[in-house]
């Protein structure tokens, strides 16, 4: 268990089994530390404290935890910004479900969210004029993406960042907040499932759709990064991107100097989904909102489980007055 932890925790690029076990329920990881745990009780106290330490370990290195300073209300604060894949068609079809996603983020009260699988949203709007979204006047549509801000959004597009691996279409936007303006980018990685569903049913049989699965996410992490590498103004990066923080597609993207808002000023594990399969409780954080070194991250937290099948992510950021 502790060579698993250290593994999670330090190596970003590793063999398949351990990419695979950054998925798993963390109950089934740290059942055999519990089990381990009950059987020392007649071994000593030796042997007691070390089985308490194992899982101690796990679940906060391996399990990402963090528990960083309490900012206090009265932090100055530019931009709240939040990320949230909707899971809109789902929305749409589930009774009460539009109405469920407006009161998760109008609770909140963001300047800017960026949405994922959220293009439903815009049904029966004008896309040149589709007016407010949750209180917030500037809306615009990417394929998949929908963006609103309380602010001007400016030279929105959809942007490719393509290799010879993969193709990835990701929203980019520029906002005028006044004091100076920012850049914000709405991703939505490649989903994992199909790679978990053949390992768990084929075992051995799914192990090489799982790597191509899991290498696919990874570039297009590498190939969204060299886009973002000479970003022009502050940026904010908010998506689903299906991948834990230690992962290999997460650091590609820490590598140019990004950073991620709730390891920087979170606190507990920030999961995010989870809480609609089978243990009923969220146990990944895949949904993340990364910074460019010129934006202060003042705080970051997780919002309900109630109207999607993802949490959303919610920062409140410090921008360079320009």
């Amino acid at each position: 268990m502790l060579a698993l932890t250290a593994a999670q925790r330090f190596v970003s690029e590793g063999p398949w089994w351990l990419e695979l076990s950054r998925y798993l329920p963390y109950p089934l990881l740290v059942a055999p530390a519990v089990v381990a745990l009950l059987f020392s009780i007649r071994l000593g106290w030796r042997w007691l404290v070390a089985a308490a330490a194992t899982i101690a370990a796990f679940a906060t290195l391996a399990m990402g935890f963090v528990w960083n300073a309490d900012p206090g209300d009265d932090a100055a604060v530019d931009v709240r910004f939040m990320t949230y894949n909707v899971k809109a068609l789902l929305a749409i079809e589930r009774r009460g479900g539009l109405a469920a996603l407006a009161a998760e983020v109008e609770r909140h009260h963001p300047d800017v969210v960026v949405m994922q699988d959220s293009s439903p949203l815009m049904r029966g709007r004008d896309p040149e004029r589709p007016g407010s979204m949750f209180g917030l006047p500037e809306v615009k549509r990417e394929a998949q993406y929908v963006i609103a801000s309380r602010w001007p959004l400016r030279n929105c597009t959809t942007a490719r960042a393509d290799s010879a691996e993969v193709q990835l279409a990701f929203a980019r936007c520029t906002v005028d907040r006044p004091g100076g303006a920012f850049e914000i980018v709405d991703v939505h990685f490649e989903s994992p499932r199909t790679g978990l569903v053949a390992a768990r049913q084929e075992g051995f049989d799914g192990i090489e759709l799982w790597q191509s699965n899991h290498a696919g996410r990874v570039a297009q992490a590498r190939a969204l990064a060299a886009v973002l590498r000479a970003s022009a103004h502050p940026l904010v990066v908010g998506g689903d991107l299906n991948a834990p923080d230690a992962s290999a597609a997460i650091q590609a993207l820490l590598a140019i100097g990004l950073r991620d808002a709730f390891a920087t000023a979170g606190r507990g594990w920030g999961h995010t989904y989870g809480h609609r399969l089978r243990p009923r409780f969220s146990f990944l954080r895949i949904d993340h909102i990364l910074v460019s070194d010129d934006v202060t991250v003042v705080r970051a937290f997780t919002g309900g489980e109630e109207a999607s099948d993802h949490r959303p992510v919610i920062a409140d950021l410090r921008l360079p007055q320009r």
